[in-house]
């Protein structure tokens, strides 16, 4: 079982979502999906300024193993994307909870809709 920090909201699809005390939010990928995708290669993020809906393509992973798209946890505007993952995707395996983060987005919506950790750690069980 990977490391799941109780601070954070979850999507299904195993992005982390951390609001942060300007009114954004970061997102990123869980250590889980980190885990099972295998050394990062390729980071393509979304533009700032991007309008997304939840639920969205909005970035692609792409590791030794597969690519995978990312998918936006909540209705927004990007706000920021984290452009040194471009030089450096492996940073999401060494800290995908902390300099790994993918972007940020100024949300539309609130976190109701998203797992808490105990609900996301229900589900990364389920899917072992």
């Amino acid at each position: 079982m990977s490391h799941i920090p109780s601070n954070l909201k979850y999507t299904t699809t195993h992005e982390w979502v951390r609001q942060e005390s300007d009114g954004t939010v970061t997102v990123g990928i869980t250590d889980h999906a980190q885990a099972q995708l295998g050394d990062m290669v390729f980071v393509e993020l979304p533009e700032v300024g991007r309008k997304l809906k939840a639920g969205e393509e909005c970035a692609v992973v792409e590791s030794v193993k597969a690519a995978s798209d990312i998918y936006c946890p909540l209705d927004g505007t990007v706000a920021e994307a984290n452009a040194t993952l471009v030089d450096t995707p492996e940073t999401i395996n060494q800290d995908p909870y902390g300099e790994g983060w993918l972007f940020r987005l100024t949300p539309s919506d609130n976190l109701d809709q998203l797992m808490d950790a105990v609900a996301y750690a229900e589900l990364e069980a389920a899917v072992e």
